[in-house]
């Protein structure tokens, strides 16, 4: 496990430690979950509250203050919301995988694309966690 100083003290080119890094990676699981759930029974396209746009993210940060989160039950909450948005793509219904959301910037975005583009999002800020570590 990393140390306090590690996961708080280096940060990136967004002004972003460990802490916040994983603490935006249990935001984007918890959100994500909520899409693919409301996808797959809302009316299509449907707009979904942004929470990752315009600078959302960085409030969302501010507001939960991850940097004095406990790093120990950090990383449990991000193991585990991860298996259970795992779960939840497992059991997707297939018929509503072209279903859509309306993004913040007006994009409709397909059910199956929004959970590729999850995977995609998270290697990004696992490599960014991996530069601070380096």
């Amino acid at each position: 496990m990393l140390n306090e100083n590690e996961v708080t003290v280096r940060r990136n080119s967004q002004n972003r430690n460990i802490k916040q890094i994983v603490g935006r990676l249990v935001d984007s699981a918890s959100n994500n979950t909520h899409r693919i759930i409301h996808l797959q029974y809302q009316p299509s396209p449907f707009t979904f509250p942004c929470y990752a746009s315009f600078g959302n993210n960085d409030r969302w940060i501010a507001v939960q203050n991850y940097e004095s989160e406990n790093w120990a039950n950090l990383v449990q909450l991000w193991k585990y919301a991860n298996l259970h948005i795992i779960h939840v793509i497992n059991n997707v219904n297939e018929d509503k995988l072209d279903n859509q959301w309306i993004s913040a910037t007006g994009e409709n975005v397909s059910l199956k694309s929004m959970i590729f583009d999850y995977l995609r999002h998270f290697k990004l800020h696992l490599r960014e966690i991996e530069d601070l570590l380096k």
